[in-house]
């Protein structure tokens, strides 16, 4: 800010300082008078003359005395302070950036010297492009020279965005020739670096290209630098990028080298903007291609706006004037068109800034002049405020600064039809008409389609469909003819459709009469529906229910002999007289005859006067698992004849289950008690531990090695041994007396535990209470053992 009162005429030989200039750094006095320096240099000193003989009014001359003077005092180069007068002068974006620069990065060093270099590097650059704005390689080479080389970078590109999304370098600095010319022109949709940017329309900065895989100029020379791409734009409109390049990776910047270089891509927009300066005596935002645009909306069928920007105190966009509604525009509120014409989009339209993006869509077509056009779009207006939408197909398209907005409201007729054509389509139905007074017959497509037949041949005359139709349909065809034309009451029959190309399609055909004012029979209309894959489907049907009903039948008497086998072998209640011993059985089947299963026990008093005790369960259900149960329960019985201990005769039955051809499993616990010792040793296959009932309560034997029987050939299994007491109890069982869906099996074990050691009285007492206690929900067999020591 100039400070102080400056004053100056011819006849005045030293005019005043700038008061605010002179003290700026006492640690640059004696730098002497540097020459201006290159010619964009000597550009910003002119520039800085020029602000002093307008604020001044000096000559030419006492403006270049009153410059010198005020180097000396400042201690600063002719540039340096050529640059604070053109910021104080300008209040522009250059010198924000600057300002917010200083108050970043300032600290008690030489904060003046930091605003120095940066406001010459930008208002030099600034002076570079404004003397070549024709030449726009001069303009990439100034900014490379005097802004962006200081930053660290190589090189920089202009590119020039075109309205079908492709980009043309507009001008280069420090790419190689032959490199700017393989790059002359990148197509739409190729996602280069400064693409991402004009798509985004925000600056986009890539700390390694390579990393990133994304081609763009330069990427051989510096395959693993960094870039950083910024839209430069005026008014709302997008008229190239800025792109710059570093040599290697780049670090996150700070926010203020961004806004730099954001600064000379809002400079550089002003060298790609080619439109034609608007007319200072014009109204706000007409432009002279409006008027050629509203021709061009008038002539349009479709209801058509054509809107101009609106920027704000700083140049932004901020909304969109409608300067025009053509003749064939109605507004979704009612509101006449003289209402609308002038108004501000959000103003006339608040919900286009919604939901809807309508208002997004016309900002991207008017920065990037790329045309939108899309299909059943929802429009929102607010009728006394409520909001009333509307589905419409609309196009947007910039045209110089303006943009023209056009749409057409579904029609909802033409809706419904389309929606019929398809739903016939789909239906495979085909329509029909006939005049009985003209003979005139109207066929839809699909009726041609059904019939095989062109478009172009004679329609079927309906009473002549028996000449189409198999023999066998002619009798229910002349009812259906007759219930039609002399009854006059609508009919529908079923028949088989013979074609010409020799297909035979199933057809249903429906039809009514049309009566005129005498209540005479005019036309008759019906529609034709193929339901040749409904009848294929039911003769499917039809015979896979006679086949289940058979393989029912079948599955039925397998289970009830199934049923008849397990009974047989295992029924429900069973006593065994032991010395020392009373041993009772309980065996409760499946609730559902078709889950008959597998579980099986036995009780043997062996030659040599041990008793046997057992229970096993085979996997799955049905006849198989039966013959299973059988085949399992009677190769234990004839191996334990044999004398050996419960962990060989597990190892014996596990080769028989690994051979039986069903592929059979199974999982067993087998014990051999001795009455004179009152010893039980036992082994395991994969089946829960046995559980011992004493006056302390009930707890399970320890768990010892087993895998279940018939998963490997040879398995070796362990085996336990425990002494019994007296009026102990001794419970072998299935896991079909516990096991629960909802809970696991350790949970369910730990439920009949505390039922066992809660029971009292006799034997069958207490195996009955279990059965009846019993919390196992999965409707399974069930086997228990109860043996109590004398």
């Amino acid at each position: 800010m100039l400070k102080g009162r400056l004053q100056c005429n011819p006849a005045t030989p030293a005019p005043p300082r700038f008061g605010g200039l002179a003290p700026r750094s006492a640690a640059r006095r004696g730098a002497g008078r540097a020459p201006p320096g290159p010619p964009d240099g000597r550009a910003l000193v002119e520039l800085a003359k020029g602000i002093l003989m307008g604020r001044l009014n000096c000559t030419p001359a006492a403006a270049a005395r009153q410059l010198d003077e005020l180097c000396r005092d400042a201690g600063l180069s002719p540039l340096e302070l050529a640059a604070d007068i053109v910021n104080q002068a300008a209040r522009d974006h250059v010198s924000e950036v600057a300002a917010e620069f200083v108050e970043r990065t300032a600290t008690a060093a030489r904060p003046a010297a930091r605003n120095s270099a940066l406001s010459v590097r930008l208002r030099t650059a600034e002076s570079g492009i404004l003397a070549a704005a024709a030449d726009t390689q001069a303009v990439a080479e100034s900014l490379l020279a005097n802004a962006l080389t200081p930053l660290g970078a190589v090189a920089v590109a202009v590119w020039a965005a075109a309205p079908d999304g492709s980009l043309t370098l507009a001008a280069h600095a420090g790419f190689p020739a032959q490199e700017a010319s393989r790059w002359r022109h990148v197509p739409p949709g190729v996602a280069t670096v400064p693409r991402l940017a004009l798509r985004e329309r925000t600056p986009v900065t890539i700390a390694d290209l390579g990393h990133e895989g994304i081609p763009s100029i330069g990427h051989l020379q510096w395959p693993a630098g960094g870039r950083m791409a910024v839209p430069a734009g005026t008014g709302g409109r997008v008229h190239g990028v800025l792109e710059v390049c570093w040599p290697q990776p780049l670090p996150p910047q700070p926010p203020q080298i961004q806004r730099q270089v954001e600064a000379l891509a809002e400079l550089c927009a002003h060298t790609l903007d080619t439109a034609p300066p608007p007319d200072a005596a014009a109204p706000e935002g007409l432009l002279p291609d409006v008027s050629e645009l509203i021709d061009l909306a008038e002539g349009l069928h479709d209801p058509t706006v054509v809107l101009t920007p609106v920027l704000d105190a700083e140049g932004r966009l901020a909304d969109f004037r409608i300067r025009h509604a053509n003749s064939r525009f109605a507004d979704p509120a009612g509101r006449p068109r003289a209402d609308v014409h002038g108004a501000l989009l959000l103003e006339a339209y608040p919900m286009a800034g919604g939901d809807s993006g309508l208002f997004d869509t016309i900002e991207r077509v008017h920065a990037t002049g790329e045309p939108f056009r899309a299909e059943r779009v929802s429009l929102t207006a607010l009728v006394d405020q409520i909001p009333l939408t509307s589905v419409a197909d609309i196009s947007v398209s910039r045209h110089g600064a303006a943009v023209l907005l056009v749409w057409r409201i579904e029609d909802e007729t033409a809706r419904l039809a389309n929606l019929l054509q398809h739903a016939q389509r789909l239906g495979r139905i085909g329509g029909f008409e006939e005049d009985l007074t003209t003979g005139e017959i109207t066929w839809n497509s699909e009726l041609y389609a059904l019939h095989g037949l062109p478009p172009t041949a004679p329609p079927v005359p309906l009473r002549d469909l028996p000449d189409h139709a198999h023999p066998d349909d002619s009798a229910a065809l002349g009812r259906f003819l007759r219930a039609v034309l002399r009854y006059r009451r609508p009919a529908s029959v079923n028949l088989r459709l013979r074609r010409s190309d020799g297909i035979l399609r199933h057809i249903r055909v429906v039809a009514e009469p049309v009566l005129d004012a005498a209540q005479r029979l005019h036309a008759v209309r019906g529609a034709y529906q193929d339901i040749s894959a409904q009848h294929w489907t039911e003769v499917a049907l039809a015979a896979t229910r006679d086949q289940l009903a058979l393989t029912e039948a079948e599955s039925a008497e397998r289970n009830r002999l199934a049923l008849q086998l397990q009974h047989a072998i295992m029924p429900p209640h069973h006593h065994i007289e032991a010395p020392g011993l009373r041993v009772a059985v309980r065996y409760r089947p499946a609730e559902t005859e078709s889950l008959v299963g597998g579980d099986w026990y036995d009780t043997l008093v062996l030659p040599s006067g041990l008793i046997l005790l057992s229970v096993g369960d085979v996997a799955g259900h049905g006849i198989e698992a039966a013959t299973g149960m059988v085949v399992l329960r009677n190769a234990l019985r004839g191996l334990a004849v044999t004398g050996a201990g419960p962990a060989q005769l597990m190892s014996w039955l596990n080769t028989v289950t690994h051979h039986l051809t069903k592929q059979v499993t199974a999982t067993a616990v087998c014990g051999l008690y001795d009455p004179r010792t009152r010893v039980l040793r036992w082994a395991r296959a994969g089946h829960l531990p046995p559980v011992l009932v004493r006056k302390d309560g009930a707890r399970a034997f320890p768990l010892i090695d087993g895998l279940l029987l018939g998963a490997l050939p040879d398995v070796t299994y362990a085996e336990g041994e425990i002494r019994l007491e007296p009026q102990d109890t001794l419970l072998m069982f299935t896991d079909g007396l516990v096991e629960r869906r909802d809970a696991s099996v350790q949970d369910s074990l730990a439920d009949l535990l505390h039922t066992a050691g809660a029971g009292a009285g006799d034997l069958d007492g207490r195996l009955d209470a279990l059965l009846t206690e019993s919390w196992s929900d999965t409707d399974d067999d069930t086997c228990v053992i109860g043996v109590q020591v004398g």
